[in-house]
């Protein structure tokens, strides 16, 4: 076993998610993987020490996970040979995850590039539908072929650089990808040739002229790969001493390759549409060779036939999705994880499709999109997000340059909804999403560190903040703001800076109380005397009485920072049982407190997540902790008036206190021998 991870010796059923499963309970020496465990205890809901596979594959594919992903074919066909009803035990389970351990560990532990997946598709779909109600363009009409297509059809397909995959409307429906196949064929020529030699041959720069312009640069070269002469050029120097047959055979085997194993598929019917109706097209090649811009010996006749066969590849939307995926992921395919493209080739791809990629829109759209991209008469639209996700967009009407008119809405909607433009990382605060960060993650972040700063008297950092964006009058789950933590905490010059900075005299909290509430109870008379000076008001008092340190099972005191502490109550207090799993597969301790001693299971009892106490219960959590003012989730979920809760906190409380007994196990951390503590429940 890897040391780097804990070893667990069998023992009794511990609150630690540490601990070990209750099959290995008596079973001496026997080790457990607490990594391993970890992710078992997260799908474990009820504590019943199984998990059915359904369970396993349900939370994999709820984080966009596709049960016939080829990363998952070992552990899916183990499986499917087993009952859906059977539960998987401790040892089963880690049985058939562990040839797909990392994978799944980041999956369950939110830990993938879109941790919110759910939520991030429900925002998808928003923008799609609202872009649906878009009627404008006209399909294209010039090959004849095209202009047969059903205007109407409209998909989105999504594949993320981890491989979570998500689709819209017609997005199995094959379209013709026609320029759409001018950035993978750059980056073969560039794969084959090298980039210096490439661009003896090709610009780099926009032309400013329609896509099929009869032009070329002041070099005698066409002005970059993503219009057609450029694209011509590029097919030249694709494998041309092998024949057509063999070079078109290669360039769909790197098809397949950048989707992840689904082969697109050629399209005669639009090829030999193309190749009549290509007057500018061999216009363009007879022009290029009248320079002798083309490479030595280069078959022109050949070289166009090969352009022709390459524009009438077929895919569909999930399809170009994967290839975006490939490329937004450096030329490694998500799914399958083998490296297609050189990064190199790459990058310069990306930059080209930043500024070359919608024909004679390109510049609007760098400006006000800001993605790589690239569109094609067929109307498709790919779209990559560097280290993020691969987008494509299909619907056939196109606008006056060429791009599909509900595709350039969509992108425009996409970043106005997620921070994704290529300068949004310049905003220190935005009201924009950042998909790549939990919703839950963000909120805890942001008012954890204010509030923990102000708690701690520390202007400084409070000044940090606040020049990023940072509300000071922003409250959290309780309705408690940084001055009510800096006046409960006496901090004077923290109260002093907040309330120079804007920060509200008399916030009140979940209770009613007010920062000079905090400062009474806690006799910090010279904050006390200052807010009243200022004219701060009293709120109502709260329940108070002696208070004890709130404290994770194993005896020690909470570190906020370090087990975001803040995030786990927030989801609590949202009822959010899938956050919740989330950070039980990470290991953060569920009884753990945070700046005002309040429990997850507080803010649970608090909102009336029935469903979320009992969890909480189910795992064995303190069900009597204290929070400041000395109450308990019983007295939270009796205050707000949720029987239901108060039913299963009063018949559970103090029978686990009864046969409460201290333990003591040895464990390995780093190769190293170490005693922990913890609280044994014989329930």
């Amino acid at each position: 076993m890897n040391h780097m991870d804990t070893e667990i010796t069998a023992m009794p059923s511990l609150t630690t998610l540490e601990s070990a499963p209750p099959a290995a309970h008596g079973a001496g020496q026997a080790k457990v993987d607490a990594r391993e465990y970890r992710l078992f205890r997260a799908l474990d809901t009820n504590n019943t020490g199984t998990v059915t596979p359904a369970e396993l594959i349900a939370s994999l594919e709820a984080v966009g996970l596709e049960k016939h992903d080829p990363r998952l074919t070992g552990m899916v066909a183990e499986l499917d040979a087993l009952p859906a009803s059977e539960g998987l035990t401790f040892e089963r389970f880690s049985e058939s995850v562990r040839p797909n351990i990392l994978l799944v560990e980041r999956a369950l532990q939110g830990n993938l590039v879109i941790p919110d997946f759910k939520e991030f598709c429900t925002a998808l779909t928003q923008i799609f539908e609202e872009t649906r109600e878009n009627r404008d363009g006209k399909v294209a009409d010039y090959i004849p072929q095209l202009a047969r297509v059903e205007a109407e059809q409209f998909a989105v397909a999504v594949c993320t650089v981890d491989g979570q995959r998500f689709s819209l409307g017609d997005a199995t429906v094959d379209f013709s990808v026609q320029s759409c196949c001018k950035p993978l064929n750059y980056c073969l020529a560039l794969e084959e040739q090298g980039d210096e030699e490439v661009h003896r041959y090709v610009g780099r720069e926009p032309s400013g002229l329609n896509f099929n312009e009869l032009a070329l640069n002041r070099e005698g070269k066409p002005h970059n790969p993503m219009i057609n002469s450029g694209a011509i050029m590029t097919s030249s120097l694709v494998k041309p001493a092998l024949d057509n047959a063999d070079r078109f055979d290669y360039v769909l085997d790197r098809w397949a390759a950048m989707t992840g194993g689904r082969p697109a598929r050629f399209n005669n019917a639009i090829y030999q549409s193309e190749r009549v109706t290509a007057d500018r097209n061999f216009a363009l090649g007879y022009y290029m060779k009248e320079n002798k811009a083309f490479p030595e010996n280069t078959d022109l006749l050949k070289t166009l036939d090969f352009y022709f066969q390459c524009c009438a590849v077929e895919a569909s939307t999930e399809q170009m999705a994967g290839l975006a995926s490939t490329l937004a992921n450096g030329g490694v395919c998500p799914t399958s994880g083998e490296r297609v493209l050189k990064t190199r080739s790459v990058q310069h791809c990306l930059s080209l499709m930043c500024s070359c990629g919608m024909y004679d829109y390109s510049g609007e759209f760098s400006f006000t999109v800001g993605l790589p991209a690239k569109s094609g008469v067929g109307g498709g639209i790919m779209i990559s997000i560097p280290n993020v996700v691969g987008i494509c967009v299909w619907s056939p009407r196109l606008d006056a340059h060429g791009n599909s008119a509900r595709g350039i809405e969509f992108a425009r909607r996409l970043v106005e909804a997620f921070n994704l433009h290529n300068f949004d990382a310049l905003a220190l605060e935005s009201e924009k999403t950042d998909p790549r960060v939990s919703r839950i993650e963000s909120v805890a972040e942001r008012l954890g560190e204010m509030i923990w700063a102000a708690s701690k008297g520390d202007v400084g950092a409070i000044h940090r903040l606040s020049v990023r964006g940072y509300d000071a009058n922003d409250a959290d789950y309780d309705g408690r703001t940084p001055l009510h933590l800096a006046a409960a905490e006496g901090q004077l010059d923290a109260v002093k800076y907040l309330l120079d900075s804007g920060a509200a005299l008399n916030p009140q909290d979940r209770w009613g109380g007010t920062p000079l509430d905090d400062a009474r109870r806690q006799g910090h008379a010279p904050v006390a005397s200052m807010l009243e000076d200022l004219g701060a008001d009293q709120g109502f008092a709260h329940i108070s009485r002696s208070a004890s340190p709130a404290t994770c099972s194993n005896g020690t005191a909470f570190d906020l920072q370090e087990d975001r502490i803040v995030e786990l109550i927030y989801a609590a207090s949202e009822g959010n049982l899938d956050a919740v799993r989330r950070m039980v597969a990470r290991g953060i301790c569920l009884s753990g407190a945070d700046y005002d001693l309040r429990t997850p299971l507080h803010l649970a009892a608090a909102e009336g997540h029935s469903d979320l106490v009992q969890y909480f219960i189910d795992h064995q959590v303190p069900l009597t902790p204290t929070d400041r003012w000395g109450n308990t989730p019983l007295d939270e979920a009796r205050r707000h008036g949720h029987e239901d809760v108060v039913d299963r906190l009063e018949k559970e409380s103090g029978r686990w206190s009864e046969n409460n007994e201290l333990v003591h196990f040895e464990t390995k951390v780093n190769g190293k021998e170490t005693t922990v503590e913890a609280v044994s429940h014989s329930a």
